[in-house]
């Protein structure tokens, strides 16, 4: 049974949201501000927050940051706002995903499976007891770690998922609606942003140069791809 930390300072809001979940069989604990989000998050064992951008307090951006400094939980932000900079500020900060009010019940329990089937059973991740290397970089699916020249990479779920995903098929390139396709299970739409700064991310994180990538590159027009090396 997973358990959802829904955050968000609208009552009404959360209370229709526990009983979308309830409904799908997973318990609930509500938040109302990024404060207490936190100390949920630190507390109890929490599978995935649905964290509202706009909270009192702590607003649910730095609330995110912090969280993610502390754990890989995945977390699904919410908001009234539909720009794509707010999205990427989101991504950027460490989310997983993005739903924008209003939303439909259908949609956010899908994106809520789609995000915990990633992070509990991985159906792109190659089986248990696989070990990825290329050059310095390895990937070990059994026990979701990923190494760079033997130094420990703290990832999250999404995007372990898309590391794995390159790494196990190592210099063939793949496009952001593949990408996205494969990793959220789930068939692309307006998906690039969402890929591109997962991608800038993960690259912030496994090369000694960013902007120069050694492992994870860019093929202009085409996608993305680990290199062979």
């Amino acid at each position: 049974m997973s358990t959802i930390l829904v955050a968000d300072d609208d009552h009404a809001i959360a209370d229709a949201i526990e009983i979308y979940l309830r409904g799908e069989g997973y318990d609930v604990l509500k938040a109302y501000d990024g404060l207490e989000a936190l100390r949920l998050a630190r507390e109890e064992d929490v599978d995935l927050i649905i964290m509202d951008v706009m909270m009192p307090g702590l607003d649910g951006m730095r609330a995110t940051l912090l969280v993610r400094e502390e754990k890989d939980i995945p977390i699904l932000m919410l908001s009234a706002k539909s720009e794509d900079c707010d999205k990427i500020a989101g991504l950027g900060i460490g989310a997983d995903d993005y739903v924008t009010k209003p939303f439909s019940p259908l949609e956010l329990i899908a994106r809520v499976k789609a995000l915990l089937r990633r992070a509990r059973i991985g159906k792109t991740v190659p089986p248990k007891g696989n070990v990825y290397r290329t050059g310095g970089l390895e990937v070990d699916t059994e026990a979701k770690s990923v190494s760079v020249d033997g130094e420990p990479v703290s990832l999250t779920p999404t995007e372990l998922g898309i590391l794995t995903f390159l790494t196990a098929n190592a210099g063939r390139v793949f496009s952001i609606e593949q990408i996205y396709e494969a990793v959220w299970n789930e068939q692309a739409y307006n998906s690039e942003n969402t890929v591109a700064v997962h991608i800038r991310r993960i690259r912030e994180k496994i090369e000694i140069d960013p902007g120069n990538p050694r492992y994870l590159k860019v093929v202009w027009g085409i996608g993305y791809k680990v290199e062979k090396l």
